[in-house]
């Protein structure tokens, strides 16, 4: 998509057009999948939710409404994705009920999924598949086009267009086999980590209300972590799939670049200056999902629907690349300091996996240019003038998220890149991708020195925070610099802590209140060099066992 003109509408209109979507949304509900008001009367106080600290999942609504039958509940809580695709194919399970019981879930009910759906088991009837996500209900990010739909990406702009097209991914999951029924809520033209917008509103995190979801794919982590959806696909430019992976406490995979296919989704950038290019990918609820939806969706040779992609197939290996692996433990950068939760965590994950005789190598700060790494990615982004185009084209006001994101930017202390102001653009892409090309060469020595396997890292300074407190992603962004592929492996909950924590003036951390984030998922991040995307799932499994024997 490229930078182009919108059409000035008068101030209030876009009011009328959010609430003639919200009700087009309400109306798609089936009047016996409301929750009972008896029901709703017995929950905290609902009115905000955003600013009252509820576990929504503890509380555990779908079974205590009555809405889901006890298969129901059976199919969205004790199977995981491998599991589910094993019922589907052999037949103990009909694609119709599990998309019946995740649509429920998820408080959608679109007619057009459960069509298919039926379609599907009368293929499977005949000894038929369409594929190996044959009757999996898979929920989508509001930037793929399903044709006959919307695609908003938050924007009020883009209420008025109905997609004649499919992205290029929706053509391959449906092709696959899979059952396409819901799409989930981002941040204002995906801007901010904080998945807030006029049309829809804010997506709370199903753990504690008081938290943000993340973003911009906060829609897909909230409604995976609820086990709405047994499989979300969700894009990521600076940490959007591993941010909302992060606050809701799921697994979530940010590919390399153009590995999985990308075309004809609806993005809020200049296509032309396409500096940092974003990744689809994966949210689930286990690790061997992540693993089934990249080979599955790389094994049609995703270029033949997508010009983008990259032509090289999914590699099957046996395993990591040895049995001990040798890790790399990406140090906290001075200019970002971790939370006293994300501290712990890191270091248990570490103690953990040194009782299970792999070796861990303590980088230094200096070699690894996290800092820079994030200016230059900052600077890149901030080229593309389209975000703000769009908003300012309807007449709707920026979203809370989005001044305190601009203002926590200008009061880091950047000082890695020269003065670039006085120059002109093409100058400012050049100075930036020159000094982004020093950082990668330094990475791809920094492999070699160290003989590393992968490296593990903290997800982000902080765990899910506040509503609109969510600052710069330096951990996430810096890998899309680099574009290394990266995982994120939930690892217990964030604890109160005693230990004080204070940033000093130009540093890029949100404020730490460890009341509110008590019991906030605590995750880490396992990342390999660009392309090794294999091996990096590879080792992230082998990390995950480690860490689920822990919590046994």
């Amino acid at each position: 998509m490229t930078s182009q003109s919108f059409a000035p509408v008068s101030l209030g209109d876009w009011q009328i057009k959010v609430a003639e979507k919200r009700a087009s949304r309400l109306k798609a509900l089936p009047e016996e999948w409301s929750l009972p008001k008896s029901l709703l009367k017995s929950l905290p106080e609902l009115s905000d939710l955003s600013r009252t600290k509820v576990n929504l999942i503890s509380l555990n609504i779908p079974r205590r409404s009555g809405i889901l039958t006890e298969r129901e509940l059976e199919i969205t809580e004790s199977f995981n994705l491998s599991t589910l695709l094993e019922g589907l194919a052999s037949g103990k399970l009909t694609s119709y009920e599990v998309t019946v019981a995740f649509s429920k879930r998820a408080a959608i009910a679109q007619q057009l999924a459960q069509e298919r759906a039926r379609y599907l088991d009368e293929l499977r009837g005949k000894g038929k598949l369409v594929g190996p996500l044959h009757g999996l209900p898979v929920s989508l990010k509001d930037t793929y086009q399903v044709e006959g739909t919307q695609a908003t990406i938050g924007a009020v702009a883009y209420l008025d267009r109905t997609s004649k097209e499919n992205s290029a991914l929706v053509d391959i999951l449906l092709g696959l086999g899979a059952v396409l029924y819901v799409k989930t809520n981002v941040s204002q033209v995906l801007m901010t980590l904080d998945s807030d917008n006029n049309v829809f509103g804010r997506v709370l995190n199903p753990w504690n209300t008081m938290l943000t979801a993340g973003g911009s794919s906060g829609g897909e982590g909230a409604l995976v972590a609820f086990r709405g959806s047994p499989l979300g696909v969700g894009t990521d430019l600076a940490g959007s799939i591993r941010i909302p992976s992060l606050c809701c406490g799921i697994y979530g995979f940010k590919p390399s670049a153009s590995r999985i296919a990308y075309a004809r989704q609806v993005m809020p950038l200049n296509a032309g200056i396409g500096a940092i290019v974003p990744s689809a990918g994966p949210f689930a609820n286990d690790m061997e999902a992540l693993q089934i939806f990249m080979k599955v969706a790389i094994d049609v040779r995703p270029f033949l629907n997508d010009a983008t992609a990259i032509d090289v197939p999914w590699r099957s290996i046996d395993g990591p690349p040895r049995p001990k692996l040798r890790l790399g433990l990406l140090p906290e950068d001075p200019l970002f300091p971790l939370h006293p939760p994300v501290k712990e965590t890191i270091d248990k994950v570490v103690q953990t996996l040194k009782s299970h005789g792999h070796e861990v190598v303590v980088l230094e700060a200096a070699e690894c240019h996290v800092a820079a790494a994030n200016q230059v990615a900052g600077g890149l982004l901030s080229l593309d003038s389209t975000p703000g185009e769009i908003i300012a084209s309807a007449g709707e006001p920026a979203v809370p998220s989005m001044a305190m994101f601009a203002e926590q930017m200008e009061s880091i202390d950047w000082n890695f890149v020269p003065d670039i102001s006085a120059i002109d653009g093409l100058q400012k892409f050049g100075t930036l991708q020159n000094m982004r090309a020093e950082i990668v060469e330094a990475w791809q020595k920094l492999w070699a020195k160290h003989d590393l396997d992968a490296v593990i890292s903290p997800p982000a300074q902080n765990t899910a925070v506040e509503h609109d407190q969510y600052g710069w992603p330096a951990y996430s962004a810096f890998l899309n610099a680099l574009d290394y592929p990266a995982c994120i492996i939930p690892f217990g909950k964030a604890k109160k802590s005693e230990l004080e924590f204070t940033t000093n003036p130009g540093q890029g951390t949100p404020a730490y209140n460890s009341e509110i984030v008590e019991g906030a998922p605590c995750s880490i991040q396992v990342f390999t060099s660009r392309m090794r995307d294999e091996e990096c799932l590879a080792v992230a499994a082998v990390i995950d066992a480690c860490l689920r024997k822990a919590e046994d």
